[in-house]
């Protein structure tokens, strides 16, 4: 049945026909005027083009003559730089199982120069290593093996792999600038790897130098994290290097100073407020009353009621496994108060709770706990 024509002249097309606006597009989408192959060919919705390709790739043929065909095609798409589709197409071929030892070389070698360009270096080493086990003397296969080493930061498989090729031609001249390239980056790699490593053990002997300090002053730490407290007491010899955890999230960690002292962070906290402090080097000898001073100089804003001075203010530290509550005299130092025998370091930081004295907030929660005073 004809049809009004675009523009309603007296032009008619029959139904089905080409529009002539977009008769190029829809020329490319019949089969037999297709100038490229889709990648993948649903033969429910594409019943005309798999059948084309079922003749084009008619199992009368051979397996090499299939397994050509289809490296060839895989070359197009290679040089198109559709390297997906050329992976597609090489691996149809090697499907086919031809029993050219040297066409499979091929497949393999090409298949792995474009997973390659794709990024995927351990997929073309492989085809790299297939392909030379089919023909040893693939120097092209020997080439990519060596440059997929490379990528993956294997040096020394990089520089034998080199060394295999320069054997089948000695004047090759990536393989001799590879060969360069990977000695130079292998001996820095050694170098840094005995950088770190003289570096550890700089930083493992700190650490017991560290530790061995702290058990000379009888400070008790407690692991962490850990689904159960393990509390570490009297000589610390229950501690190991590695489970020691000395600092806290904002990075500062108890430190030995040059004179032998213990420098703490430590951490107060304001519970009427939710408020927080935090000194990064507190000295073992210095007293809290003299961190106070400085501290409340000035007023905190969220202080509204003008409340928090260093000489109304009461400090304590909780005993977690008793609910117990020490008060802490601010005139003691932070030794002091660490060599108290109920008193843990939590995670590296010292922590202390500071309440106005007989503030209704301070007497709600010390309701029902035990106090006791140092």
């Amino acid at each position: 049945m004809a049809e009004a024509g675009p523009g309603g002249g007296g032009g008619t097309r029959y139904r089905g026909a080409f529009h002539p606006d977009t008769w190029e597009e829809e020329l490319e989408a019949i089969p037999m005027f297709m100038k490229r192959c889709p990648a993948e060919i649903d033969a429910a919705r594409q019943p005309e083009l798999a059948c084309l390709q079922s003749l084009l790739f008619d199992e009368e043929q051979g397996p090499a003559e299939l397994a050509r065909m289809y490296k060839n095609e895989g070359n197009e798409y290679f040089r198109e730089r559709d390297y997906r589709r050329a992976v597609v197409a090489y691996t149809e071929g090697l499907k086919k199982k031809c029993e050219d030892p040297e066409l499979n070389a091929v497949l393999h070698t090409n298949r792995g120069a474009a997973q390659f360009y794709l990024g995927n270096y351990r997929s073309a080493l492989n085809d790299a290593v297939q392909a030379k086990k089919l023909k040893p003397t693939h120097l092209k296969a020997v080439i990519r093996g060596a440059l997929c080493h490379m990528e993956l930061k294997n040096f020394s498989e990089a520089i034998a792999w080199c060394e295999e090729g320069l054997r089948i031609d000695s004047k090759e001249k990536k393989l001799v600038e590879m060969r360069a390239k990977a000695d130079k980056l292998k001996r820095a790699e050694e170098r840094d790897a005995r950088k770190a490593k003289v570096m550890k053990k700089k930083e493992q002997c700190q650490k017991e130098i560290l530790l061995a300090a702290i058990k000379e002053r009888n400070i008790k730490l407690v692991l962490e994290p850990s689904n159960e407290e393990e509390e570490v007491s009297g000589g610390l010899a229950e501690i190991s290097l590695d489970g020691f955890h000395s600092d806290n999230a904002t990075g500062a960690k108890v430190h030995l100073d040059a004179d032998g002292n213990l420098n703490w962070p430590v951490l107060f906290l304001y519970p009427e407020h939710e408020q927080t402090d935090f000194i990064a080097a507190f000295h073992e000898n210095s007293r809290f009353i003299d961190h106070l001073m400085v501290m409340f100089a000035e007023l905190p804003p969220w202080d509204l009621e003008r409340k928090y001075l260093p000489s109304n203010l009461e400090l304590y530290f909780e005993d977690e496994e008793r609910t117990e509550m020490y008060e802490l005299n601010a005139e003691h130092t932070l030794l002091q108060v660490l060599q108290h025998e109920r008193y843990f370091v939590k995670a590296g930081t010292p922590t202390v709770l500071a309440f106005v004295k007989r503030s209704p907030f301070s007497k709600k929660y010390f309701s029902g706990k035990k106090v006791h005073r140092l």
